[in-house]
């Protein structure tokens, strides 16, 4: 935007200078869009904007491109940086901050601009080269550069930037091997124990396999110390090796190291007045060049140093050591090792100079390769004599003894003048006039294999000789070296040639001890070697001593050739011109190369001088010379050529016989036999043109141009010549003929000739030529002949050349070019060749030509080439990739630089060359053929694999170039492709390559950067909100064609609206409606919409796509754009309205579950949460959508991600393994059927062996909007883990949820927490109630039996809370006291696939302080009976919780205790204002007369167990005892409760009523007792009425027990004053449970299993005290509360055995549970305790026999017995948990079914039943009796019922 605009007129949008503005449509001058700095404005608003259209301008920064490039990307970096931190990637953090610090102070310097122009480029360099590799190391971006700075892809052709991109991936993936290699030595020192002389080192690489030196040898001297003598001058400890070759790194190459001692002859002798030292052998040291590549390149190394063990040896140690030949040497020293540090570098030598300025800055020493390196390069200036001294045989000249022979080198000029050619010291330390070799002691056949380099300069080789004069060392104390011989050898022959390399043996000349040597003219004369002796000398040639050595020469100037140093001098023989020629071809060609210029001089001066006599020869030398410098040996001579040529080239007449004899040649092609030299001089075209045009340039300069003319025809014969020659048809076969071989060499030179025509002739004449040349090639169809990629290839140097480039010369090239192209294309050869030629000719399209001529070159290219491009690209990509790793990289460039061709071409079609395009489809067919190829391709192109990861640049301008030709295109099908000629697959090609460009990640701009974004969106807009427009306009364009898109593209256009671009969004969501509309009209009803909507929508969600606001805008009822109303206003108009708004509302509902199950299965989420998302997911498509194979799927889903994790609810495995085995068994299986019932025995063996702890439930409440949509505002109950209390599972959800708040109290929250922003949890602790109540009221079933049945397939749970009604009455709070009971139903019972399901239902019921206190007593009785029974049965191995729970009953009470309870409801006020609690007060007192006998009991048997140091407590308590009998008014307890209150058959104090008989147990524990004892009562039925008539003394005989099973749970719940989330340990009094799990129902073992927690369970210290685990209610005890039932005769429980094995012992109950709590009395605490609903029972008429007694008017007839004992779980008459939907039952195992066969014995009836039979109510409705037996209403007022959740 240029200038600001206030938005003033409708739907304006205001707008800034600056501000960058998307447009999406225009109209009569206006455009409608939206701004960029808000692209997350919402839908609308300011969506519609007008601004009115103004010119624009580029604005160009003026600062270089690369400080520009540098400060957006240290932005980027900044961000990313920062996250590596909190990634704890240090690593790659501190070497990107050091990084990024050095591109700063490099950015520093570009911006002062004080750097010269090489520095300035070296400083961009080394910027770019860090901005790329932090780029790569961050995974960001390829950019794309030329010289440095980033390239505008619009500014260059596609095929440009592909060249450009694919040049720095190469650049970057595989680095270009270096061909040079160099070694760095660093001499640090030598560690020795036996050191004390100076040493010398010597250093050299050596082949292992040719067994010969490759290097010169590096020398270093170290002082007596080991280390090096001049430490300061670093060139004499440090050298570089160069020159490697590539074969030269390899494991059979060598560093040899050589020491040497200066000092005494002998190692060990002493010190002596001798100063003349010698050179000894010291050691050897050897180390692979292989293990260099895999060391670490700064790892210094330590060598091993080994020594002779014969030192005649000596010459060959290293060779031994090499091949291991241990015998022939040993350790120098057990601590002898030579420290040097060895490091390999890569590159040309200039390089390294720039790389490691540092290493050439201090100073190190060239060490060259032995002769020329593998490639010779012009200019190296070398003229070094090599000398080894081999070997020696002297004889003993009169000694006893060897003699210890020393060589002394001298180099002696042509005056016999010693010079100083540094020969004394190999390179390292400076040179002096001599050498001296080292000694071998008392050896007369001394080997030395010691070589010298001889640096002597060229002028003074001629008459220079070397002497080597021989000495013997003595070892007496003068020490003398005695001169006894000599040899010498001259260093160049008379006729100019040097000594040739090779093995010389020499002749030892002998002399006095001090003979001169001096005048060397004295013995010159004489003959230096026996190879050279005349025959005549037989005396000198058979004498024994002798002397070898061993030279080469490597010379840049001297020559050891004869042919070549005859050849130079022609004109002193010219009669040797003729053989000098013939044997050129024969002389080494870095003879040639040495003197080229000197020997090009020769040819052409031979040429001008004899043309006539020698034209031929000399042409002939000619191409050997050209030819020669084609090897890769000598291939950097071709400049040296070159500037020969332009420079001294003086051939001015060579022109005319170069062309004759060229001609001649070509000529003779046809006819001629054998053709090998015509093929060498073809080859040679090339230079043959150079001199040709060159020379013809002379002689036009000399002449003023004459002979042009002549000059010009005999090229135009030269041409004629070789056009006939091409045209020449041959017999094609699978290789090529002579003839067509010539025609390969030619057509490989041919295009280096153009350049040189081009110099004389223009460039339409040199086009006319190539034309006319390469038009004469006979067309081939055979695809096998090998002449067609050479045909191919020189199609490709044309395309590449100087003259193609001219748009001249390429109107008349382009057809010929095409024709080949079009033909290679159209057969799938030579693919790679193609692909690079069509890339060259895209690439010289440019902008800045004429638009007439890019229009013409566009138009043939289109023409010939679009259609098979385009198949071309769908062929290669269907092939198979190759299996190389070669072959498949070049099969991806093919393609890439494919695809680069046709986007280049499609970029610069223009509307003309569509429309010419679309006009050559002469039919409907072929136009559909080409628009399903087109969409074919472009969808090829924008998949992920066809450009590396990182080339987003690359994409980007793909997808431009795709989408403008789909928006020319589209108007073709419109045309073309609608009403009658609809053609459903063009239309289907072109929506699914719509959605699939929308979907690219390329394009999804909210995962880029803040500024690549900006810089995305300025360039190219957002392409995916273009597209969408565009599927938009052609939908609305079909009609009633919608139709055959439905249901195929709901699925991809669901894909397109999840893309999270708000714009994209409206306009595509609006296309549903069109769906639903049109199936609506043809089906009635749009169930496949909805089907394929539902399950497209979760594939796609699961794959991370959509987030809220789809959702909210998917269900949204805002405008979305323009006229275009909301989804859903647009339903709320239709007819079919309400299946249309609930399918929204289902499809939202899906959504919200669907994003939680995503966010749920990220990592890190805890397991419970993410079973609970699936879970809730699963369901919702079970029970809502009815999708079986849906909830299967996340079934396994769950399997898959480990979350079903293994039970111990073996119960269940049982009945599948009995499922299995009858498969097996019926298929005759019975290897399989024994793994099933062995497994089944296992099952059954843990549940009787294994402890299985009873775990905690927990309802958890999640409410605020800031939770998941499956748990917002819902509430759940949580099954706990082993030992887990209130207090941690609180913390774990709290960790699960770290943002949530915990709530402080239990009550519902209202709306203002339910429509909060924020994450409230409310937890608290409920109580089971069971289910299965057949297992728990059997007789004889082990308790850790039942306590499976407790725990598990529970659906429902109970919670009670305390609080006062009306006024409290401060001195007696139990007057007012009522409980809250909350009643939970889940969904699912627990445990499930998950630890957690959702309430379903909620009830709840308000329990009065009557029935309160009523629980209270009842559950302290059960309570104290269950210790009673433990301790007397011997269960108890410690009587502290019976003494604790008596000491709290008993103490309370004379606290207060039950006389509250009297003060409370036992008053006369009470009884008159409530009559209707007449039976409820009698049933009150016979609790508490009922409770005191039992304390009384229980005083006794605690007397016989009590320890002594406990006695003094035990009488206290039977004195408070005696003072609470006392406060009740007791004297004698009343006949009815006399009976014994502790009477348990079956374990459990409330199920003694199935025997008739019942057991006594008399307060010794042993004796059993006939006649019914006052102990033998068992607790009063709480569900049965009571009065306190005197029916009650005539009711003793009828004694039934207590109503509750032995696994149910009773517990003190306290104060509801108390905090409401706290407790004693885990959880709060009246939240938290009273009854750890272990006390509740935790399976009794035997002692030797019982947990350790069993032993502990009962120590008030250990057990927490609350409310929110009160034992869950049975169905009998919530009748207490809504209708007190009586019985008539007789009880519904079971009888009560103290254990499985023992049902009718006298013992007590083995494993009842106990309470928790402070062990306080059943009134000290001011709330109830709760009892489970683990019977689940009713008194009723039907449920057992009836009594015969007279008293029985309701009694069921005996016929009835079996019936009425398969109903005896009926639930209570007012049920509140009724389900609509029948529960799935929970089935038992076969062995705890209940054997319906045997009826129990009669039971006497309670007393209290007796009076109150008459009354007695039995439900009339309930779901799960079945057998019809008629239930009498009872008239009892239930209790106040306040709400139904």
């Amino acid at each position: 935007v240029l200038a600001s605009f206030r938005g003033t007129v409708q739907h304006g949008l205001p707008l800034e200078i600056g501000d960058t503005v998307q447009l999406l449509e225009k109209c009569e001058g206006w455009y409608r869009g939206f701004v960029h700095k808000n692209p997350n404005a919402k839908v609308g608003e300011t969506l519609l904007c007008v601004i009115e259209a103004v010119s624009f301008e580029t604005v160009i920064p003026t600062e270089d491109s690369v400080i520009t490039e540098m400060t957006t990307t240290l932005r980027d970096w900044g961000a990313m940086w920062k996250r590596l931190y909190v990634k704890n990637e240090g690593d790659l953090f501190h070497r990107l901050w050091h990084v990024m610090n050095e591109i700063l102070d490099l950015r520093r310097q570009v911006l002062v601009g004080h750097l010269t122009n090489d520095r300035m480029k070296d400083v961009k360099q080394h910027i770019t080269a860090r901005l790329d590799w932090g780029n790569e190391q961050l995974s960001l971006d390829l950019v794309p550069r030329r010289e440095f700075s980033m390239v505008d892809p619009d500014e260059i052709s596609v095929t440009e930037l592909f060249k450009l991109m694919e040049h720095r991936h190469r650049k970057k993936e595989t680095p270009v091997p270096a061909s040079t290699h160099h070694l760095f030595v660093h001499m640090k020192s030598l560690m020795s124990s036996n050191l004390g002389e100076e040493l010398e080192v010597f250093f050299h690489i050596y082949d292992g396999r040719e067994n010969r030196p490759l290097s010169e040898r590096f020398f270093v001297r170290l002082n007596k110390n080991g280390v090096p003598k001049s430490p300061e001058k670093t060139e004499r400890q440090c050298t570089l090796f160069v020159d490697l070759g590539s074969s030269d790194l390899r494991k059979d190459v060598y560093i040899v190291v050589h020491i040497m001692r200066i000092g005494r002859m002998g190692a060990g002798e002493k010190k002596n007045l001798c100063s003349i030292q010698y050179r000894r052998p010291f050691g050897c040291a050897v180390v692979s060049i292989a293990d260099l590549l895999t060391a670490d390149s700064k790892d210094d190394h330590l060598l091993k140093v080994y020594a002779c063990t014969t030192e005649s040896e000596w010459y060959q140690i290293h060779e031994n050591i090499i091949r291991k030949v241990n015998s022939r040497y040993n350790l120098s020293g057990s601590n002898t090792g030579l420290a040097v540090s060895l490091q390999l570098l890569h590159g040309d030598i200039e390089q390294l100079r720039r790389e490691y300025m540092v290493l050439f800055t201090r100073g190190v020493s060239i060490t060259k390769k032995l002769g020329f390196s593998d490639i010779i390069m012009p200019g190296e200036m070398r003229n070094d004599l090599y000398v080894t001294l081999e070997k020696g045989e002297f004889e003993k000249g009169g000694k006893s003894v060897a003699r210890n022979v020393e060589i002394t080198v001298y180099v002696l000029d042509i005056d016999g003048q010693v010079m100083k050619v540094r020969s004394s010291i190999p390179y390292g330390e400076p040179g002096g006039d001599e050498y001296h070799s080292f000694v071998l002691y008392h050896n007369n056949s001394p080997r030395w294999a010691e070589q010298i380099k001889l640096p002597i300069p060229v002028d003074m080789f001629r008459g220079a000789h070397v002497r080597f004069e021989f000495r013997h060392c003595s070892t007496k104390d003068k020490g003398e070296k005695k001169l006894f011989g000599y040899s010498f050898i001259h260093l160049m022959q008379e006729d100019g040639r040097t000594l040739p390399d090779g093995t010389h043996e020499l002749i030892i000349h002998k002399c006095e001890e001090n003979a001169n040597l001096q005048d060397s003219s004295r013995y010159l004369k004489l003959p230096f070697s026996k190879a050279n002796l005349p025959g005549n000398n037989q005396a000198v040639k058979g004498t024994k001593e002798s002397f070898w050595i061993t030279s080469f020469l490597c010379s840049t100037k001297l020559t050891q050739n004869g042919d070549m140093l005859d050849l130079l001098k022609w004109r002193a023989h010219p009669e040797k011109i003729n053989d000098s020629l013939s044997k050129l071809k024969e002389i080494d060609g870095s003879e040639i190369v040495k003197f080229l210029q000197d020997t090009l001089d020769t040819l052409f001066g031979i040429l001008d001088e004899s043309s006539q006599r020698y034209g031929l020869k000399v042409f002939d030398c000619l191409v050997h010379i050209i030819n020669l410098l084609q090897d890769s040996k000598f291939q950097h001579f071709k400049p040296v050529m070159d500037t020969y040529i332009e420079s001294h080239f003086a051939g001015a007449l060579s022109y005319r016989d170069l062309i004759k004899v060229l001609k001649w040649y070509v000529d003779r092609i046809v006819d001629a036999e054998h053709q090998d030299h015509i093929q060498q001089v073809l080859k040679a075209t090339e230079y043959i043109f150079k001199y040709i045009i060159q020379s013809r340039r002379l002689f036009a300069l000399a002449t003023g141009g004459q002979s042009e003319e002549e000059f010009r025809c005999c090229i135009h014969e030269l041409f004629m010549s070789i056009r006939f020659f091409l045209s020449q048809e041959n017999k094609i076969t699978s290789s090529l003929s002579e003839q067509q071989q010539c025609t390969a060499v030619f057509l490989r030179t041919f295009p280096a000739v153009y350049g040189e025509l081009l110099k004389i002739f223009t460039v339409r004449e040199v086009a006319g030529f190539v034309r006319e040349t390469l038009g004469s090639l006979p067309a081939t169809a055979h695809a096998e002949c090998p002449l067609e990629t050479v045909k191919l290839h020189c199609i490709t140097k044309t395309v590449e050349s100087q003259l193609y480039t001219n748009p001249e010369s390429r109107c008349i090239l382009l057809p010929v070019v095409l024709r080949l192209l079009q033909a290679h294309m159209q057969e799938q050869r030579d693919l790679v060749m193609c692909a690079r030629i069509l890339t060259s000719m895209l690439s010289l399209i440019r902008k800045d030509d004429s638009e007439l001529v890019v229009s013409e070159e566009v138009d043939l290219i289109v023409d010939s080439l679009l259609v098979v491009l385009m198949r071309t690209i769908l062929e290669i990509t269907n092939r198979p990739q190759p299996a190389g790793t070669n072959m498949r990289l070049q099969f991806q460039d093919i393609t890439g630089e494919f695809v680069a061709c046709l986007l280049a071409l499609l970029r610069q079609m223009s509307d003309k060359h569509y429309q010419q395009l679309l006009q050559t489809f002469t039919s409907k067919d072929d136009l559909r053929d080409f628009l399903l190829q087109i969409f074919t391709v472009f969808r090829i192109l924008i998949r992920p694999e066809m450009f590396p990861k990182d080339w987003t640049v690359m994409r980007l301008v793909t997808n431009n170039v795709i989408i403008t030709t789909v928006l020319y295109l589209s108007d073709a099908l419109r045309k073309n492709f609608l009403n009658e000629k609809f053609d459903y697959k063009v239309w289907d090609s072109y929506f699914y390559l719509s959605v699939i460009f929308i979907n690219q990640p390329c394009l999804q701009l909210e995962s880029f950067s803040p500024s690549k974004r900006k810089r995305v969106l300025e360039k190219y807009g957002d392409m995916r909100v273009m597209m969408g427009c565009e599927i938009f306009s052609m939908w609305q364009n079909l009609g009633e064609h919608k139709l055959n898109f439905i249901p195929a593209m709901i699925g991809p256009f669901l894909e397109v609206t999840l893309v999270p671009q708000p714009d994209l969004r409206n306009v595509m969501i609006p296309i549903f409606h069109d769906m639903m509309d049109w199936e609506q009209r043809r089906s009635g009803n749009f169930k496949q919409v909805e089907a394929k909507l539902i399950d497209k929508l979760d594939s796609l969600m699961s794959e991370g796509k959509g987030d809220e606001t789809y959702r909210e805008l998917f269900n949204s009822i805002i405008p979305l754009f323009g006229p275009y109303p909301s989804l859903l206003k647009k339903i709320e108009r239709e007819t079919w309205r309400e299946s249309g708004i609930s399918l929204i509302a289902t499809v939202t509902r899906l959504m919200e579950r669907l994003l939680d199950y995503r966010d749920c299965m990220k990592l890190g989420e805890v397991d419970g949460k993410k079973i609970g998302c699936t879970v809730s997911l699963l369901n919702f498509y079970k029970t809502e959508l009815n999708k079986e194979e849906m909830y299967i799927r996340y079934i396994h889903k769950l399997y898959e991600l480990g979350l079903l994790h293994a039970s111990v609810c073996w119960e269940n495995g049982i009945i599948l393994c009995r499922e299995l085995a009858d498969q097996y068994e019926s298929y005759y299986d019975y290897r399989n059927l024994s793994k099933m019932r062995m497994m089944e025995a296992s099952l059954y063996d843990k549940i009787m062996d294994q402890q299985r702890l009873e775990p905690e439930f927990f309802r958890v409440g999640f409410y605020g909007k800031k939770f998941p949509f499956f748990l917002r505002n819902k509430e759940f109950v949580c099954r706990g883990h082993d030992y887990e209390r209130l207090e941690a599972f609180q913390q774990r959800m709290l960790n699960e949820f770290p943002h949530a708040i915990a709530m402080q109290h239990v009550n519902q929250p209202d709306q203002t927490i339910y429509q909060a922003e924020a994450q409230y949890l409310q937890i608290y602790a409920v109580s089971p109630i069971p289910e299965s109540q057949d297992v728990l009221q059997r007789d004889g079933v082990p308790d850790n039996i039942k306590s499976f049945y407790k725990v598990n397939h529970i659906w429902r749970f109970r919670y009670d809370r305390p609080f006062h009604k009306g006024t409290k009455d401060k001195e007696n709070e139990f007057k007012s006291l009522w409980v809250e009971r909350t009643t939970l139903t889940l969904v699912q019972s627990l445990p499930g696939i998950s630890r957690w399901f959702e309430v379903e239902k909620r009830e709840l019921v308000e329990v009065s302080p009557l029935e309160n206190a009523i629980e209270v007593i009842e559950n302290k009785n059960l309570q104290l009976r269950t210790l009673i029974a433990q301790c007397q049965s011997r269960q108890m191995q410690n009587i502290n919780p019976l003494t604790m729970c008596l000491n709290g009953v008993i103490d309370a009470a004379v606290n207060g205790g039950l006389a509250r309870y009297q003060e409370a409801f036992f008053v006369k006020d009470y009884i008159v204002n409530h009559p209707e609690d007449g039976e409820k007060i009698g049933r009150l007192r016979e609790l508490m007369f009922e409770q005191a006998h039992i304390l009384e009991y229980g005083l006794a048997v605690h007397e016989k167990f009590v320890p002594q140091d406990m006695r003094p407590l035990h009488k206290k308590l039977v004195d408070q005892f005696h003072v609470m009998k006392s406060s009740l008014g007791i004297q004698e307890f009343p006949a009815y409760v006399r009976a014994s209150p502790v009477h348990f058959t079956n374990g459990s104090p409330r199920s003694s009523c199935r025997n008739s008989v019942p057991n006594i147990i008399s307060p010794d524990g042993a004796r059993v007792v006939a006649r019914r004892s006052p102990l033998t009562y068992p607790a009063v039925n709480r569900y049965s009425s009571s009065s306190l008539s005197s029916q009650a003394s005539n009711e003793v005989s009828n004694i039934t027990g207590q109503s509750e099973s032995s696994d149910e749970v009773f517990n003190m719940q306290p104060s509801p004053s108390t905090s409401s989330l706290s407790s004693n340990h885990s959880a709060s009094p009246n939240v938290t449970s009273s009854a750890p799990s272990s006390a509740r129902g935790s399976p009794q073992l035997q002692d030797k299993h019982k947990h350790s927690r069993e032993n502990s369970c009962l120590s008030s210290r250990e057990r927490p005290v609350s409310a929110i685990y009160p034992n869950p209610l049975d169905p009998a005890q919530v009748n207490t509360h809504k209708q007190i039932n009586t019985q008539t005769s007789t009880s519904s429980l079971p009888p009560f055995t103290p254990s499985p094995t023992e049902c009718q012992s006298a013992g007590l109950v083995s494993n009842s549970p106990v309470l928790s709590g402070s062990y306080s009395s059943g009134i000290s605490s001011m709330s109830r305790c709760s009892v489970s609903e683990a019977s689940g029972t009713e008194a009723t008429t039907g449920d057992h026999p009836a009594h015969q007694g007279p008293t029985m008017p309701n009694s069921v007839s005996s016929g009835s017995d079996e019936l009425i004992r398969r109903e005896n779980k009926t639930p209570p008459p007012y049920s509140v948990y009724e389900r609509s939907n029948p529960r799935r039952p929970v089935p038992l195992p076969h062995s705890l079914s209940i054997p319906p066969s045997v009826d129990p014995p009669a039971l006497p009836p309670k007393p209290h039943q007796l009076r109150t039979s008459s009354m007695k109510l039995v439900p009339t409705s309930d779901p799960r009796r079945a057998d019809g037996v008629p239930h009498v209403p009872r008239p009892r007022p239930l209790p106040r019922k306040v709400s139904q959740l």
